[in-house]
């Protein structure tokens, strides 16, 4: 493999600077030399990948077995530029330091390889300055070679080239230690060191003034670079020192003379007081001029003229040397030039104190450039030596606009014009009538299957307590996701949520943010709705993704997309709700990534972003629902983030802001006191949406007087709504729009253009109420519904009054019982709900606000068939989401037949556990619990329900037993102690269970752990000890935490179990395997005296040898009392522990079953087992089967003994 590596290498540097006449040339020969087939030649001169170019060439290399690659070389030196062909005006840099450079390579090795050679950084500029000079007709070149400087041009290629290798890229991360090692070293010894050095000075002193006295060059050590002999005159000549000193820029390059040599100082001997003790003294000195001590840090040169050469502009500030063979000495120093009226002292021009790059603090090396020239280089390489003062380093405003316009003055016209354009283009966006007056909170999630055997996904449900929120929106996280990736890894953020849960919102929030300067870290941000992309037949390009979207799209130039290709990194690509392309599922899964320019359908458009084969590097952030078919892409996300909906203190501060900003303060109380009369409602303000359709029905109602009162359900909500707007309606246009609301939906869209509408008044007339309205960032004139509740509401409406709708069709459409032919998909969620309240609520008041008495006829007939339907329900057959779903449709229908027959049905045990509670659910179960009229079991685990439902619930005196998450359940208690609830307290505790337990991760554990110490620090606080119930009643636990997590938290565990007095099953079996060892089981066996109750000890599967076999046969004792059932099924036991556990048997006077199988004892542990079996008649069942005893003994055995077990 490293011969492989070595050709490769050179090949790659063949490859990378020649034209591709000379790459047809060499693969000619290759051809001529019979080293290449024709087919092969032909297939290679078409291939456009230049890495598998030259891998392809190595390996035809390597398989003719040439160890010195003989054919490399000789194939270079057949490919020489004639001299005939070389450019007027530059040497022939074919000399050493050409070849310095050349076995660099333009790309190859990148920093690592530049610090570890020979190449001198000057011949190593016109390198790469005649490369790029080769394929130009026309250039103005310098016409007095003496004079010949660094060209910026040269030096910018070179960067550009360095970031573009994705290996050097790579090798960034680790820049920073190796940088340490190079550069710090006090000594500065070895030929790998003596490239380049960059002068950096401590906190102290940058930006002030420091004393150079003249004692300080004689104490310190010059260092040479190791000598080159030149290859030719012409290079001779570009290496002679040049007549005078140049600046170019506010460069400074200053010829050295052998007389009066300048010494480079290292870095103490330069900016501190003292040189440090440690340097070795100069061989050649300088006289150098002592300033005041007013005067900033200064270094002199000799006397004489000065050139400047502008040139150079964009490096960071500091001072550098570059020397080598030819070149006595270069000194670069980027700073301001100095001004004409501050005058020189007599001993040469004084350059003043080196400032420090604001946003490169002590880079160390001279071909590091700023992080505004390339931002996408990783932090990992932004190593300072010097400690940052804190002044420096304040986040403020002011700062981040200077940066950013700082970097904007280096970018080219048209990429700045774009730029401007694209910030113009978010700030002009409205925010909308549905913006966000309070921000919500994100929480982080994950997604898992809904079950073993299903391919569906949905959000895992943590415990409250558990919940890991995101301080600070999105912005924060953006923040910290940057700085967690991986260098050229595209990061991908997904917030999810369910519909009008605010996702939309905070994406245009977050677009409009970095239009202000907010996110400075991402040169340009792209939100794109993805309602605009999924149209049928079109083909996409990475530009039309990021530039074509948008009733106005913008106009862009090659230029730009170079620039943002170049910078991937730095771009942020918003795809808004991402559900939208549900269509285009298993794009993770499509072959092949398209080139930014190639025209591809929409699946491969995404499979490049999402493969990390376009814009690789960008963070890509979507917005999405939480289910469908796209929840699987989803789950491979970097990050995944919930978002949370409002609290009731949000909920109080969005009615509050809501009415103020209308300037109606005075309406703010008499709102709230509303709100809180109607508990249903307001356990539905933790929606942004609903809660905002809350404040506009309050505000209708409170501009009409007193006696206003809000509905009690969500249909009557938005009848309160739509009614006004129904009144003032076109003839039939509220059902002609349902009827459009309900096809749309059909189909999973909530967008609609504007010809799809029965005509222009029914248009004009949704638009001017607010029902639709124009969708952003539509390519055309497109609207969408003014909310997902909104659509549903309507797609309801539709099913009530449609006359295309069967009788025997409409129970399907509540979703209640699923259908094995054709099954309804509920896309509409919110459809079976309001369609129940629209049939069984008074028509007065319901259907009859919305159309014409005479089309509620219908209705009644589809009232019928569903109170038939419903009451052949039996709720206890349904599961825990459909039964809730059917307990929302009973309240929403108001009847109280349908109510009383489905709350009467409720089983007493009711579990929910997996299920998600929101608050409307928590609110409708409790009221449905109350009216039952009996005792009901609650099993409440896994379901996130927030401390106020669960306070709700479990304090009804109908629920007499009940069980929650650990976490949760002692925070309850906390909070009802602090409130001085002790009775409820009290209650609750009873009510309270944990029976059966099963530990499945290390928080199980350390909940049950938290469980007991609230126990122990309430027994030692009260006058009465008194125990919890769940501790003093728990018969079962299980340990299930597998190979990795048992063996750390049994230790834990066993410390707990003396708590559990009444404990008569440990089950320490796992299907993975918890491998507690002989070390558990030693540490068990300590407590078996504390187990009095314990009837069953399962230790199966844990790697138990003969050591914890012997243990624990001399703990057995302990437990001869109690103990019925041991099992130590699929162990390590040898003959010595089941000789052990042998003499144990007889003591264990209430066992009456114990299974040793599938262990390793042979023929004589066996004997000794079969030998005790026979003096314990109390023992029923011995089960010790296991491969290592010969079968002919086993069957011997069992004939002898009956209770012998072989199964």
């Amino acid at each position: 493999m490293n011969h492989f590596q070595t050709i490769l290498t050179q090949v790659r540097m063949l490859l990378s600077s020649r034209c591709p006449s000379q790459v047809q040339t060499l693969l000619d020969s290759l051809l001529e030399k019979e080293l290449l087939s024709r087919e092969y030649h032909c297939a290679l001169l078409h291939e456009p990948d230049g890495e598998a170019l030259a891998r392809k060439i190595s390996l035809t290399l390597l398989e003719k077995g040439d160890p010195d690659v003989a054919l490399l070389g000789w194939a270079w030196s057949g490919l020489q530029t004639p001299a005939a062909e070389r450019i007027p005006g530059h040497g022939d840099y074919g000399g050493t330091g050409q070849r310095a450079a050349m076995e660099l390579g333009p790309l190859e090795g990148g920093y690592l390889e530049l610090l570890n050679s020979n190449a001198d950084p000057w011949h190593l500029y016109h390198f790469y300055d005649q490369m790029d000079l080769a394929g130009e007709e026309e250039i103005e070149l310098c016409s007095e070679p003496d004079t010949d400087t660094i060209n910026c041009e040269q030096f910018s290629r070179l960067l550009c080239d360095i970031e573009g290798d994705e290996e050097t890229r790579e090798a960034y991360a680790n820049i920073a230690e190796l940088d340490q090692y190079v550069f710090q070293d006090s000594q500065l010894e070895g030929l790998s060191k003596d490239i380049f050095i960059e002068h950096i000075g401590s906190d102290e002193v940058i930006g002030e003034s420091v004393e150079v006295p003249t004692e300080l060059g004689q104490k310190s050590q010059k260092r040479p670079f190791p000598e080159e002999p030149l290859a030719d005159p012409k290079h001779q000549k570009l290496a002679e020192t040049p007549a005078v000193p140049m600046v170019t820029g506010s460069f400074l390059v200053e010829p050295v003379s052998n007389s009066t040599a300048l010494p480079f100082l290292p870095p103490p001997a330069l900016f501190n007081q003292e040189p440090a003790c440690s340097q070795p003294h100069l061989e050649e000195t300088v006289q150098m001029a002592t300033p005041s001590k007013s005067s900033a840090s200064c270094l002199n040169l000799p006397p004489g003229h000065i050139q400047f050469i502008p040139t150079l502009p964009t490096l960071s500030q500091g001072l550098w040397q570059i020397s080598g063979a030819g070149v006595s000495s270069i000194f670069i120093y980027q700073g301001e030039i100095p001004q004409a009226n501050q005058a020189p002292s007599s001993g040469g021009l004084t350059i003043h104190s080196l400032p420090k790059s604001p946003d490169r603090p002590g880079s160390t090396s001279p071909f590091a450039p700023s992080a505004a020239d390339l931002p996408s280089m990783p932090e990992p390489a932004l190593t300072s030596h010097t400690a940052v003062k804190e002044g420096e380093t304040s986040g403020t405003q002011c700062q981040v606009d200077e940066e950013v316009s700082g970097k904007l003055a280096n970018w080219p016209e048209p990429v700045k014009q774009f730029c401007h354009s694209l910030q113009d283009k978010y700030q002009a966006e409205p925010e909308g009538p549905d913006g966000l007056l309070v921000q919500v909170d994100l929480v982080r999630a994950r997604l898992e299957r809904t079950s073993n055997k299903s391919q569906e996904w949905e959000l895992a449900t943590p415990d409250w307590t558990e919940r890991q929120l995101a301080p600070g929106g999105l912005a924060e996280v953006l923040l910290a996701a940057r700085e967690r990736r991986q260098p050229r890894e595209t990061q991908v953020i997904a917030v999810l949520g369910r519909a009008g849960q605010g996702k939309s919102c905070c994406a245009r929030a977050l677009s409009r943010a970095w239009a202000r300067g907010q996110l400075p870290q991402y040169d340009f941000a792209f939100h794109i709705p993805c309602h605009c992309l999924d149209r049928p037949g079109d083909t996409y390009r990475l530009p039309d993704l990021l530039f074509s979207l948008g009733p106005q799209p913008l106009e862009v130039d090659d230029e730009v997309l170079r620039h943002i290709l170049r910078r991937p990194d730095r771009v942020l690509l918003i795809l808004d709700a991402f559900e939208e392309l549900e269509a285009q599922d298993g794009f993770l899964h499509s072959t092949g990534g398209p080139g930014a320019t190639e025209p591809c359908s929409l699946r491969g458009l995404l499979a490049g972003l999402f493969q990390r084969r376009l814009l690789r590097g960008c963070t890509l952030l979507l917005t999405a629902w939480p289910r469908g078919r796209l929840a699987q892409s989803l789950s491979k996300a970097d990050a995944l983030f919930e978002v949370a909906g409002f609290s009731p203190e949000q909920t109080q501060a969005y009615v509050l802001r809501y009415f103020e900003n209308l300037g109606v303060t005075e309406y703010q109380e008499r709102a709230l006191a509303l709100l809180q009369d109607q508990p249903f409602l307001l356990s539905h303000s933790h929606s942004p949406t609903l809660c905002r359709a809350m404040c506009q029905l309050l505000e209708a109602l409170l501009e009409q007087g007193d006696g206003a009162e809000l509905p009690a359900t969500l249909t009557g909500l938005y009848v309160g709504l739509l009614g006004p707007a129904a009144r003032d309606s076109p003839p039939g246009a509220l059902a002609e729009l349902a009827k459009l609301a309900w096809e749309l939906g059909r189909r999973h869209q909530g967008n609609l253009r504007e010809d799809q509408f029965p005509s222009v008044e029914v248009r004009t007339w949704a638009v001017a109420k607010g029902l639709v309205r124009p969708s952003p960032g539509a390519t055309e004139a497109r609207l969408a519904f003014s909310s997902f509740l909104l659509q549903c509401f309507l797609g309801a409406l539709w099913l009530a009054l449609s006359s295309d709708i069967k009788d025997k069709e409409l129970p399907q459409y509540l979703a209640l019982t699923p259908r094995k032919k054709r099954p309804y998909d509920n896309w509409l969620e919110g459809v079976p709900r309001f369609l129940t309240g629209l049939i069984f609520q008074p028509h007065d008041r319901c259907l009859g606000a919305l159309v014409r008495p005479a089309a509620t006829t219908l209705a009644d007939r589809k009232q019928k068939v569903l109170t038939k339907y419903l009451k052949r329900l039996q709720p206890g057959m349904l599961r825990a989401r459909r039964l809730l779903e059917l307990l929302h449709c009973a309240h929403e229908a108001e009847d109280v037949g349908i109510w009383q027959h489905v709350v009467q049905e409720l089983p007493a045990r009711l579990s929910f556990l997996g299920t998600r509670l929101t608050p409307p659910d928590a609110h409708v179960l409790g009221r449905a619990l109350e009216a039952a009229g009996q005792d009901f079991s609650l099993d409440l685990c896994n379901t996130g329900i927030d401390p106020s439902g669960l306070g709700s619930l479990v304090g009804l005196s109908c629920v007499t037993h009940f069980r929650a998450a650990l976490s949760d359940t002692v925070g309850l208690w906390e909070s009802l102690r602090q409130r001085g609830e002790f009775k409820l307290l009290q209650a609750v505790e009873e009510k309270f269970t944990i029976e059966p337990f099963k530990a499945k991760s290390k928080k199980d554990v350390e909940d049950l752990g938290n469980l007991v110490q609230t126990q122990r620090m309430r027994s030692s606080s009260e006058d009465t000890a008194r125990e919890l119930p769940a501790v003093r009643d728990l018969k079962k636990l299980e340990f299930a935490l597998g190979p990795i997590s048992g063996p750390q938290a049994f230790p834990r565990l066993v410390r707990i179990l003396p708590a559990f007095s009444s404990l008569q099953h440990l089950d320490l079996d796992s299907p993975s395997e918890n491998k507690i060892g002989d070390e558990g089981v030693a540490q068990l066996s300590a407590i078996f005296p504390q187990l009095k109750t314990l009837e069953t000890l399962n230790l199966s599967q844990n790697s138990i040898t003969d050591v914890g076999a012997c243990k624990l046969a001399e703990a057995l004792p302990s437990l001869a009392a109690s103990l019925l059932r041991l099992s130590l099924y699929n162990n390590c036991i040898c003959d010595v522990g089941a000789e052990s556990l042998a003499r144990v048997l007889p003591d264990m006077v209430s066992l009456r079953m114990m299974d040793v199988q599938y262990n390793k004892f042979t023929a004589a542990g066996a004997q000794q087992l079969a030998a005790s079996l026979r003096k314990c008649p109390h023992v029923k069942t011995l089960a010790m089967w296991t491969p290592t005893i010969p079968f002919g003994v086993q069957e011997h055995l069992k004939q002898l003994d009956s209770r012998i077990s072989l199964r």
